[in-house]
């Protein structure tokens, strides 16, 4: 199951939950896509948090519904499985994956393709594609950690834990496991609290769709900009309407 809430104004969560390690067959790709399709439509919505529940974050396509498919079928459901973390990095918000427990293989495309990563403290990560005969992560994680760091990970496909990838730069902070969610809604709030057209631009600048030089133009014209510039002066706490 794919569950879908709203726990305070602004944030959405996002919850992968099939038992036990929450893989993602065709169908529960399914749900996850309508859950980020109707975020993308609220526009009360200002992050995302996507976590997993049964103390796992994701480990991928469902291996089992796999053993079914043709090569044909296989490679389109690969290529629909990547075309799916494309669709949630696109997401018009910010999104932070709060990774408990395994992640591994898909479920690592997929926490890369959020926007920040929090890891627990028993987090287990692994670029498993060359286990399986395939490949995946190789552009996500090169852009993000780099080449020298992503190669050791990426050709080796060996498990590594919540201390390599803090070092190594794919997740930004470790929290206990109990403490993972609390942090991620606490930095969620954090940035529902900013302007949020302004959010929104950093994030499109930040990953490249647009440039800084093309979106002042338009912020600057804001309602949110004014009421910024308004508070400062007055000593008071902006409140910003997305206008």
């Amino acid at each position: 199951m794919i569950h879908l809430s709203h726990p305070q104004p602004a944030i959405a969560l996002v919850e992968l939950d099939t038992a036990p390690a929450n893989v993602l067959a065709m169908a529960e790709r399914a749900r996850l896509l309508e859950a980020f399709a109707a975020i993308q439509a609220d526009k009360a919505v200002r992050v995302v948090v996507l976590t997993g529940r049964n103390g796992a974050f994701c480990t991928g396509d469902d291996l089992a519904e796999a053993l079914s498919r043709d090569a044909s079928t296989q490679s389109a459901a690969i290529l629909h499985f990547l075309d799916m973390c494309a669709q949630i990095a696109a997401c018009r918000v910010p999104v932070i994956a709060a990774v408990d427990g395994w992640c591994i293989g898909g479920g690592l495309e997929l926490a890369l393709s959020a926007d920040i990563r929090l890891a627990s403290d028993r987090a287990s990560f692994a670029c498993s594609a060359v286990r399986m005969g395939l490949t995946a992560s190789a552009d996500r994680l090169t852009r993000l950690v780099g080449e020298s760091r992503a190669k050791p990970h990426l050709l080796t496909g060996a498990p590594f834990d919540a201390a390599r990838a803090l070092a190594d730069g794919m997740v930004a902070e470790v929290h206990p496991a109990e403490g993972l969610l609390d942090a991620a809604m606490a930095m969620a709030r954090v940035i529902a609290s900013r302007a949020p057209l302004a959010i929104e631009a950093t994030k499109r600048v930040a990953s490249g769709v647009s440039t800084t030089n093309a979106e002042i133009p338009g912020l600057a014209a804001t309602a949110d900009h004014a009421e910024a510039r308004a508070a400062f002066v007055a000593k008071r706490t902006a409140v910003f309407t997305g206008a």
